[in-house]
């Protein structure tokens, strides 16, 4: 146990007087984390927009004060024709053009409806679709404020209301998916390279002809990136909640007996990659390819299981971290207890056993 314990405390040593090392651990997580949560984004903000106002009466620059105030978009410029929304579209600042018909108060108080035409620019689709429905939304408050007792086209109006979520805020989305894939790569990564580089500059043999056993040696160089690790969700977490605003609605405890596990499983899964990679090279490119392109594109953390092909829907029940990001929206943003998450944690336990036996039978034939 004595030999043991020097040996993490070695381990721990050699980490911490690698500064590359460090940034990769601390550094690139946090960074990562302020990036995706402040880059990425599901809501649109000032978004620029062009009036051409056929009508400039007093109703078309009530809309289109509401529309500036609202905060989501800011006028780029007035137009003199329509003939102009092609040549601002090509200058590529302008997103939606908002073209009001000549006497539109009047229309609208006569003949109780008047027309304004939404041009967006579709290039990019998500943003065009985001600006169209927030123009409408507010043009539509603005109508129903003016007009209470206009009687609208239609005799049921639905009332929504989102839970866990009022607000739409993408970063709510963004801060557990990123959690999970940070945790999955550094975890993988720096295990595999770390056992990979003892294979690589032949300091392996010593370690094995060594009073210490195989177990004990994969223990040590597990266990500090273990602790390492349990530091950089909490950091993720407190990040994402002081700075982000996400709350914790459920147990701080559980969430973090969950993180364990998942560190555990992702750990475990370095050490099988470090069993069949030759060098640190080839152990680097197997964690970043292998690994972060399917937990960004299949783990549900940007796109919607559910909209996906039903073979990437079949591809996506091995990805560990779809589980895990289901589990921390589901204890953070819904305040659920483990009685709502045992499949979620049953299969990551399963995924963490698997990879450690794994491991052990694939070290044991690299060893004869």
């Amino acid at each position: 146990m004595k030999q043991l314990t020097s040996f993490i405390k070695k381990e721990f040593y050699h980490i911490f007087r690698d500064t590359r090392t460090l940034i990769i651990l601390f550094g690139i997580p946090i960074a990562q984390l302020l990036i995706f949560g402040t880059v990425i984004k599901s809501e649109i903000n000032d978004v620029k927009v062009a009036i051409y106002d056929q009508s400039k009466d007093d109703f078309t620059k009530r809309i289109t004060n509401k529309l500036l105030s609202s905060g989501y978009f800011m006028l780029e410029e007035y137009l003199e024709s329509t003939n102009d929304v092609e040549d601002i579209f090509r200058k590529g600042e302008v997103k939606e053009v908002i073209v009001f018909e000549g006497g539109f108060e009047e229309s609208l108080i006569k003949e109780g409806k008047a027309n304004i035409q939404l041009i967006a620019d579709a290039s990019d689709p998500n943003l065009g679709r985001l600006a169209i429905n927030y123009t409408r939304a507010i043009i539509n408050d603005f109508i129903k404020e003016e007009f209470p007792e206009m009687q609208m086209p239609y005799e049921i109006e639905p009332t929504a209301r989102m839970f866990y979520n009022e607000e739409l805020k993408s970063v709510y989305m963004f801060v557990p998916g990123t959690m999970a894939m940070i945790l999955m790569l550094i975890s993988a990564m720096m295990t595999s390279i770390a056992i990979t580089r003892e294979k690589e500059v032949g300091t392996m043999e010593i370690l094995l002809v060594s009073p210490l056993k195989p177990i004990h040696i994969i223990i040590g160089k597990v266990t500090p990136y273990l602790l390492l690790s349990v530091i950089n969700a909490v950091v993720i977490l407190l990040i994402g909640h002081f700075v982000f605003g996400v709350p914790i609605q459920g147990s701080a405890i559980l969430l973090m007996a969950e993180s364990i596990l998942f560190i555990m499983m992702a750990l475990s899964l370095g050490i099988l990659i470090s069993t069949a990679a030759k060098n640190q090279m080839v152990a680097m490119f197997i964690s970043l390819v292998a690994l972060m392109l399917p937990t960004i594109l299949l783990s549900g953390f940007i796109f919607p299981i559910d909209n996906m092909p039903t073979v990437l829907r079949w591809l996506s029940v091995v990805m560990p971290a779809r589980w895990f990001i289901e589990i921390l929206r589901d204890i953070m943003l819904k305040g659920s207890g483990v009685l709502f998450v045992w499949k979620e944690t049953a299969i990551l336990f399963g995924m963490m056993l698997f990879f450690i036996l794994a491991s052990v039978k694939k070290f044991k034939i690299r060893l004869e």
